[in-house]
């Protein structure tokens, strides 16, 4: 995929000047070998943090690196003043971690005393207001530390992406969708931009690039990929001048930023106007890393992108839809396993869902858009669906949202997509997640989230939940199990 950052961490030991420099430095090279031996790439810094005069040549020599993620290493107590200012002062992620004891023959001389530190460095952090990321249990012996890494390096990729990230969006967000019409604010907070467009700018975008002489090879690249599913050969003319629009306009607006995604009107003017439904361009765009969120959902789109750095491949957006009917539920017992028949719901769009996540997509019409726009006649500008049952797959649901109280609020749950047929239209699959009517109630419509989740193929709950509290959620929910009721969750 393109759009997504490549992380160069590096690790630097801190040492209090009352402790031997010796000990961080060597515990230091140790955690670098097992970092190596885990296939991690990872510098190791040679200056070593004891005062303040250590930070300056600590931030240069991370630039000479071209280090853009930190691991602060604390290999014996450390000084808690100039180790946070070197994070505060390297700007890009960082992690804190310490050494823990690793052998009884040496209590004397070489104890690091780093679990005691690690208090008066969280303490330090909060005192400058840096965010950190903290593992769950930050302190350990050199393959540990280099787990705990491995645990960072996604995370670190998701902070990066989202202080370079720019949206384009086009056309106001629908009325008939105000879940959708979200502040932006807080997405300025995070230091996303926003670039907010007339779909008549994208409307004479388009127009321009009538003649595009790429668009023949566009044309076939689309029918090569769709195979037996490419339905209505026709359209791909269509479609491939607005996916030469969309490229152009990422290259030619990026700026300043270093990324982008696209949050997107696609009704009901878009059909009569452009004269095709824009979702298998969005799943090819999505494929490539560069995620399109449908009806100008800008928070869905920067929810997109977060998932598919966390998963390492293309995600997509889905309606939390609806229900699976109970004859349903009963006819495939054998392949719901251990899920409630309220565990399951269907994730539904119209097709903008990537093909590699299909059984087997095809190009297909919006069928609710032709009963209103061409009932009466055969489909033409309501085609351009990718549709197609989603495969089986682990999966990871995740919003990060702009609350309209000027909040920024999260959620995480991983479930999985189930092997059942959906016996429906659309680019559809049945989704199963631990305690999902709870989920509902108790976060989805409690904190007023919207129908549309990002949805990534693979479990990230755990970099996505640490991600959300770095960018600065406020609240951060999750599928809890039942032992463990919601706020808001009546106990009678």
């Amino acid at each position: 995929m393109v759009n997504v950052p490549k992380v160069k961490a590096g690790i630097v030991a801190v040492s209090r000047d009352c402790f031997p420099k010796a000990l961080s430095e060597t515990r230091r090279g140790n955690v670098a070998a097992a970092c190596k031996e885990a296939k991690l790439d990872v510098a190791e810094l040679r200056t070593v943090i004891e005062g303040e005069r250590d930070v300056a040549a600590a931030l240069a020599e991370a630039a000479k690196l071209k280090v853009n993620a930190l691991v602060i290493y604390l290999g014996n107590f450390g000084p808690e003043g100039p180790e946070t200012l070197l994070a505060k002062g390297f700007g890009g992620p960082v992690m804190f971690a310490a050494a823990g004891e690793e052998t009884g023959s040496n209590m004397v001389g070489g104890r690091g005393d780093a679990y005691c530190g690690m208090l008066n460095a969280s303490y330090n952090l909060g005192l400058r207001k840096v965010r950190a990321y903290i593992p769950d249990y930050p302190v350990g012996i050199p393959s540990e530390i280099a787990a705990m890494v491995g645990g960072f390096l996604p995370i670190a990729a998701m902070l990066l992406g989202i202080r370079s990230l720019k949206v384009f969006g086009f056309g106001p967000r629908p009325y008939d969708f105000l879940a959708c019409n979200a502040p932006i604010k807080q997405l300025f907070d995070m230091g996303v931009e926003v670039m907010e467009n007339s779909e008549l700018d994208l409307f004479e975008s388009y127009k321009a690039h009538e003649k595009d002489k790429r668009i023949g090879a566009l044309v076939k690249e689309m029918a090569a990929e769709l195979g037996k599913g490419n339905a209505y050969p026709d359209v791909l003319t269509r479609l491939a001048q607005y996916e030469l629009t969309l490229v152009d306009w990422y290259e030619k607006n990026l700026g300043a930023s270093s990324y982008a995604v696209f949050a997107n009107k696609c009704w009901p003017a878009f059909q009569t106007q452009f004269k095709f439904v824009p979702c298998y361009v969005n799943s090819r765009m999505a494929s490539r890393g560069i995620p399109i969120a449908c009806e100008t959902d800008i928070y869905g789109a920067v929810s997109e992108y977060l998932v598919q750095i966390a998963t390492g491949v293309p995600a997509t957006l889905l309606d939390i839809n609806n229900t699976v009917p109970g004859d349903m539920y009963k006819a495939a017992k054998s392949k719901v396993k251990k899920y409630a028949n309220d565990d399951l719901f269907m994730g539904f769009h119209c097709g903008n869902t990537p093909k590699c996540h299909l059984k087997a997509g095809a190009m297909k019409y919006q069928l609710i858009m032709h009963s209103l726009l061409e009932p009466d006649s055969e489909p033409d500008i309501t085609r351009g669906t990718l549709e197609g049952t989603i495969a089986p797959s682990g999966v990871t649901l995740f919003r990060i949202q702009g609350a309209a109280d000027g909040r920024l609020t999260s959620y995480v749950a991983e479930g999985e997509v189930l092997d059942v047929d959906d016996r429906s239209f659309g680019g559809i699959g049945v989704i199963a997640i631990s305690e999902m009517a709870r989920f509902y109630r108790h976060v989805l419509i409690e904190d007023r989230y919207p129908h549309h989740t990002a949805v990534g193929f693979g479990h990230a709950g755990k970099a996505l939940f640490e991600a959300a509290r770095l960018i600065g959620a406020d609240k951060v929910s999750y599928n809890q199990p039942k032992s463990l009721p919601y706020a808001t969750e009546n106990p009678f």
